[in-house]
């Protein structure tokens, strides 16, 4: 191996321990930053230098190359945002003296509405999913319906990120629980009201998955120690993965009429914040319900409740155009 990709791969790991460290990076943030950088330390080895001695014009060159491999501008702005906070770090920890993508421009993007679902298209999901958790069926096929149930509630009561959902530990489900506390990005902490339907759901999922584990114990020679997470699973995380919920998720949208294209936890989570802001509540309560450290990132919310009332009056205003 060439002695500069060696000592690239390094830095690398060097900074990645760093946002590990001291900003609580989580997994997938890392893996993210990981492989955008080693895909600018592959481009510096073909351009005979390295992180150490890279300079902006060859930086600049990195940035249309990406643009010629058909990276979306949204793509181009994540991996420039990767290198910059890579080499302020290297010359915060003296490694280099300058910093070279101080100057860079990205792309020119705008930044785009969320999608979000209708008060009554959240609706026809949660009655959809009652519908089938109260359904007759086998023990395993009542958990499931109980549990999508129960994640939906949960996630719609609480606009918590599909992270933090199937990662709940059990004691979130305690009986006299108004609030439960979640551990977010930066491994910081915060509370969250649940309301009395999502109480009720979790109610519901628990007694459900009491009775599936009953009937698999039934069978075992030694009964299983209780789970650790609200929605456990066999899997290496101990818990239900985003994935799973993904695709159950769309899976109860086409029974409830709904394109499963539309539908995504983090479109729930959308429709959690823009249908508090629509009601009325603050900004800022918004911003701390849903993590967000800075609220400009909550604001994207205000625009789509501005789109609403702007369609609204065009459509329904006895002055408005025909």
């Amino acid at each position: 191996m060439p002695p500069g990709k060696a000592n690239d791969g390094r830095l690398i790991e060097l900074f990645l321990d760093m946002l590990a460290a001291e900003q609580g990076a989580g997994q997938n943030t890392l893996d993210a930053y990981r492989s955008d950088l080693e895909d600018l330390a592959a481009f510096l080895g073909h351009a005979q230098t390295s992180l150490a001695g890279a300079d902006t014009h060859v930086l600049r060159a990195y940035l249309i190359d990406l643009d010629s491999r058909g990276y979306k501008s949204s793509s181009v702005a994540r991996k420039l945002s990767a290198l910059r906070h890579l080499f302020r770090f290297l010359l915060a920890e003296r490694i280099r003296a300058d910093d070279p993508a101080a100057i860079l421009a990205g792309p020119k993007r705008g930044r785009g509405l969320p999608k979000v679902l209708s008060i009554a298209e959240v609706d026809r999901l949660l009655t959809t999913a009652k519908t089938m958790a109260d359904a007759p069926g086998s023990t395993a096929q009542r958990m499931r319906a109980a549990r999508i149930y129960c994640l939906l509630e949960v996630l719609y009561a609480t606009g918590l990120r599909v992270s933090e959902l199937v990662s709940l530990p059990i004691a979130a489900a305690r009986r006299d629980a108004r609030m439960i506390a979640v551990r977010g990005k930066g491994n910081k902490e915060r509370l969250v009201p649940l309301n009395e339907s999502a109480k009720q759901a979790m109610a519901h999922y628990l007694a459900a998955l009491a009775a599936h584990d009953d009937g698999r114990q039934g069978e075992a020679p030694r009964r299983a120690p209780p789970p650790k997470w609200l929605f456990p699973s066999s899997g290496d995380s101990g818990h239900l993965t985003r994935q799973h919920f993904a695709r159950e998720l769309k899976e109860l949208a086409v029974a409830a009429g709904l394109s499963p294209r539309l539908i995504s936890p983090h479109v729930l989570r959308h429709a959690f914040a823009s249908h508090l802001l629509h009601n009325g509540a603050d900004l800022r309560i918004v911003q701390t319900l849903l993590g967000h450290t800075d609220i400009s990132t909550t604001q994207i919310y205000t625009h789509v409740v501005e789109e609403r009332l702007k369609s609204l009056v065009r459509d329904l205003h006895p002055l408005a155009e025909k």
